[in-house]
């Protein structure tokens, strides 16, 4: 009763009596998956066998030189997810470069508050310069004194 679970799906399984260390189970979706993860590993690991594969792929695009731009022609869908992603990580470059940029207004100068919001402002920790939609709020004390509300 030696059952071991699968790391990619949660099946227990029994390793093939002629693969004692078998640690994935049978199932080809997992064993898809295992292959992957070797390939990465190798990848990351070993420098002769990654250069194997630039050089195979290099061979490969140099065999179809127009395989990515009949691609994109025939797979409309999938070159308008591919410019939406391409502006997310334009927009990502470009705050990342906004990272300790302290060539900034003096907002101490200012009586506002100023309110950063949106999901990558964790990232503009220490920045002054930003681009925004700027969004002003002004008390409802100083609009009556002004004689701003009717």
């Amino acid at each position: 009763m030696n059952d071991r679970r699968c790391p990619y799906c949660p099946q227990l399984f029994q390793p093939s009596r002629f693969h004692p260390q078998q640690f994935v189970c049978g199932r080809p979706d997992c064993q898809l998956q295992r292959r992957r993860d070797y390939h990465r590993r190798k990848i990351a690991t070993d420098p002769e066998y990654a250069q194997v594969v630039r050089d195979s792929r290099r061979k490969w695009r140099d065999a179809h030189p127009d395989y990515q731009k009949s691609y994109w022609q025939t797979h409309p869908e999938a070159a308008q997810r591919n410019r939406e992603r391409q502006q997310q990580r334009d927009q990502k470059r470009r705050v990342r470069k906004l990272v300790k940029n302290n060539s900034a207004l003096d907002l101490r100068c200012s009586a506002a508050q100023v309110w950063l919001v949106g999901p990558v402002v964790d990232v503009l920790v220490k920045n002054n310069l930003a681009s925004s939609n700027l969004f002003i709020f002004q008390p409802l004390e100083l609009a009556v004194a002004a004689g701003g509300v009717s």
